[in-house]
């Protein structure tokens, strides 16, 4: 599926915010207990024929990019793949020599994803999904697989 990958623009935030809704349950993500408004973040996306497919939301700083989110509308047609590829550039090109994403230990699709992308795991923080449910209560005890959410998973990827 040829897509195109495109920053995020103001015009975008509510098919944006639809999408994040569908995921997460808004635009709050919890991260290592730190709370983001994905909106505010820099983003791209993934598009089609005017049509959003996916989207990616990353912060860079002291020379490494996290990733906050990504997804893709139709898994296993590339888009994440095309949207992981073009984050890594604009990482590579801030001037960045890592490369990093946390999620949680229900995800294994996600898990599996990043690893075949060359992501490794850094870090387990074990329970940090129950300290981030104070923050933001709407995190469900239950995820992918009927797997009880509890823990983050860290994933990086040196860039060269």
């Amino acid at each position: 599926m040829p897509v195109h990958i495109e920053k995020i623009s103001e015009k975008d935030k509510k098919e944006v915010l639809a999408i994040l809704q569908s995921f997460w349950g808004d635009s709050k993500i919890v991260v290592q207990i730190e709370i983001f408004d994905a909106l505010s973040l820099d983003g791209i996306k993934a598009v089609d024929n005017n049509k959003i497919l996916g989207i990616c939301h990353y912060r860079i700083s002291d020379k490494e990019c996290e990733i906050l989110t990504l997804a893709s509308l139709n898994p296993g047609q590339g888009i994440g793949s095309a949207l992981l590829n073009e984050v890594e550039d604009i990482a590579l090109n801030a001037g960045c020599h890592l490369i990093s994403v946390t999620t949680t230990n229900d995800n294994l699709n996600a898990l599996g994803f990043y690893q075949n992308h060359g992501y490794q795991l850094a870090a387990l923080y074990p329970k940090q999904v129950v300290i981030s449910r104070q923050l933001k209560p709407e995190i469900p005890e239950i995820g992918y697989h009927g797997i009880p959410i509890r823990d983050e998973l860290r994933l990086e990827k040196v860039l060269k």
